[in-house]
């Protein structure tokens, strides 16, 4: 079903309005958990609840492992659960093994809402986040310019991610109007950018001179170490597309390495979480299921192709 982005955003504005200024319990928490918290993506998820926070005088705690570990963020969360929060802002690094965790939050009355990666067959309320099949397909749009229609490509992801699996379909949809390019094969990164750099190595190794002309990542963290790879190796004219806006992406990108990126907004996934969240915990529907109650059940943030045109606007100013 296609969504007008025009009448999502009214109805976003009229629901996030509501919230006004309000009392605050002095013990009105509201806690972001995730998986690989310290990685440049979260940390600008943070600083958005943090930004959010502040706007409404309310507290917010982070919690989740450093690294991908889905079966420590799900027993984090059940942490998280215990100390009974406003509410729960949760990125479902696996979908399935975050979904009983979720159910049991909203089963204890915490409101959940799912930012960046959802867990759709959980009782989450709504997800915020990047509609992700949709920028697969920008992706494979600038695949299929970037190698003329021809030639093969490897993916980096990582298997139980929702959005990964759904940026996946998108760029599949869209090389299917493509018959000459091939998709070589997709390799799991495990949610460690050592094993990008290790594989990539090991691909290059057993492929020789059939080596892929393509590169695409669907996370953050394997394109800058592809892109390493290559260049140790002093192989030029590949094309590499990344996702998200990590400051080794961008400066592989002003080196002419990487082509492109697709940027998403985790700053505003989390500003407007915690916004959502707050106006739930003091305006609580009269039901809690998802597909009733007024809510929305899914704000999409966008997202933006970052290149060489545009990669200066997207790095701190020195």
């Amino acid at each position: 079903m296609i969504i007008d982005k025009r009448i999502l955003a009214a109805a976003c504005f009229l629901f996030l309005s509501s919230c006004g200024l309000r009392r605050h319990e002095t013990t009105e928490t509201y806690v972001l958990v995730a998986a690989n918290t310290k990685i440049p993506y979260w940390q600008e998820a943070i600083a958005g609840l943090s930004a959010a926070a502040h706007d409404f005088d309310v507290k917010t705690d982070v919690a989740g492992p450093d690294t991908y570990d889905p079966k420590a963020e799900k027993e984090e969360m059940m942490k998280v659960i215990a100390k009974k929060p406003a509410g729960i802002l949760v990125s479902a690094a696996d979908k399935d093994i975050m979904k009983d965790a979720i159910d049991a939050a909203m089963d204890a009355g915490i409101p959940v809402v799912t930012i960046d990666a959802d867990s759709p067959a959980s009782k989450r309320l709504l997800f915020i986040g990047t509609n992700n099949y949709d920028a697969g397909l920008i992706g494979g749009g600038l695949l299929a310019k970037a190698l003329n229609g021809k030639g093969s490509v490897v993916f980096y992801s990582i298997p139980g991610q929702s959005n990964l699996a759904e940026r996946l379909q998108g760029y599949q949809r869209a090389l299917a109007r493509e018959p000459g390019i091939k998709i070589d094969e997709v390799i799991d990164i495990k949610g460690e950018s050592t094993a990008a750099f290790d594989a990539t190595q090991s691909l290059l190794s057993s492929k020789k001179n059939q080596i892929p002309d393509a590169f695409v990542c669907l996370e953050a963290l394997a394109c800058p170490e592809v892109a390493d790879v290559l260049t140790r190796a002093k192989l030029t004219g590949k094309t590499i597309i990344a996702m998200d806006t990590s400051p080794a992406t961008l400066d592989w990108i002003k080196k002419g390495v990487i082509r492109a990126t697709i940027a998403q907004k985790p700053y505003t996934m989390a500003y407007y979480g915690l916004r959502v969240l707050d106006d739930i915990h003091h305006n609580r529907p009269a039901t809690s299921d998802a597909n009733h109650g007024g809510l929305p059940t899914f704000i999409d943030t966008g997202t933006t192709v970052v290149d060489s045109s545009n990669v200066a606007s997207f790095q701190p100013k020195s």
